[in-house]
């Protein structure tokens, strides 16, 4: 091999394992960036704040990038973050078993709906999931009257979920790990995981291979509902109550994260851990801007929305190339 064919062969290598590891790249820039210009970002209390704030919607993520593996959107996951929350929390009373299965359980039957209506009555997801989200909304607002609801004493449990620490791990942190390292499994090492591939990269394909893609979908968003209502459980379990305006655009915030993690949005091409490194991206720009001081709450939406679109535009350059 000529030293010039070498380095062309190196070099397609090195770009294509950029492309893989950009995000997590990213990440590592930023926080270097971040060491120098703020004193109390390398801070223990600070790095762990980020985990423990995020841990949530790195659930959320995590169902949006299975979602969107099979070729779906998902945009009640929001709504049902917050109508999990006040589930468990007006169950609460009843102790914490009864108010954590009881506010992933409706949620789960949410998401279950939306796969129904997407894979039986063939109606679009964006659509469909539009729908369900109002809904989940609106009877979230509804059944508490517009008013958060304080969690019950008797729910302990359900309070240590979303501020315990099961040795200096925070527990959401620890939840966070265990299902991705499971979601990675099944996604890479499972035939369900094959048929989700399947079915995102083309879907009439893969049922003339044997998929049934009907099932895949019905699977795959009422996984979704049910990592939205534990996220939901989880945060109200962090705050202390069930808010039912809470959760507001985070299914902008976790396409977002799916997307910088490299999942493509027409399906069939990604994987979970890069979408938690870009939850973590995303945690972290946040975390600078609220360091940083200067900007507020309405232009870190505009930025958020304008990050996401540059990083839409750069994986379809990619894309296009490949």
């Amino acid at each position: 091999m000529t030293a010039t064919r070498f380095f062309a062969v190196n070099s397609r290598r090195l770009t294509k394992s950029l492309k893989k590891q950009g995000v997590l790249l990213m990440l590592l820039g930023l926080a270097v960036f971040a060491s120098f210009r703020y004193e109390t970002f390398l801070t223990p209390l600070n790095l762990m704040n980020i985990m423990r704030q995020n841990s949530m919607l790195a659930l959320v993520a995590l169902g949006m990038t299975i979602v969107i593996l099979s070729g779906g959107i998902d945009l009640s996951v929001g709504a049902l973050v917050a109508l999990g929350g006040v589930v468990a929390a007006m169950l609460a009373s009843e102790g914490s078993f009864i108010a954590i299965v009881g506010g992933i359980l409706c949620t789960t039957l949410f998401g279950a709906v939306n796969g129904l209506l997407v894979s039986r009555a063939r109606l679009q997801p964006f659509v469909v999931t539009l729908f369900t989200a109002s809904a989940a909304r609106g009877l979230a607002l509804s059944i508490t009257s517009e008013r958060s609801i304080a969690i019950s004493k008797e729910a302990s449990g359900l309070v240590w979920l979303g501020r315990g620490f099961i040795g200096a791990v925070p527990v959401p942190v620890l939840i966070v790990a265990l299902l991705y390292s499971a979601a990675w499994f099944m996604l890479h090492r499972t035939r369900l995981g094959l048929h989700i591939f399947a079915v995102g990269d083309n879907e009439e394909a893969s049922r003339l291979m044997g998929v049934n893609p009907d099932r895949v979908k019905l699977v795959v968003y009422t996984t979704s509902g049910l990592l939205s209502g534990l996220a939901g459980v989880v945060l109200a379990g962090r705050l202390g109550a069930g808010q039912p305006v809470a959760a507001f655009g985070w299914e902008t915030d976790a396409i977002a994260a799916t997307v910088m993690g490299g999942t493509f949005l027409s399906g069939g091409q990604g994987s979970v851990f890069p979408t938690l490194v870009g939850v973590l991206l995303l945690g972290m720009m946040y975390n600078l801007l609220n360091l940083e001081g200067t900007i507020t709450p309405w232009w870190q939406l505009v930025l958020r929305g304008g990050f996401l679109l540059l990083v839409a535009i750069f994986q379809q350059r990619i894309a296009q190339k490949n």
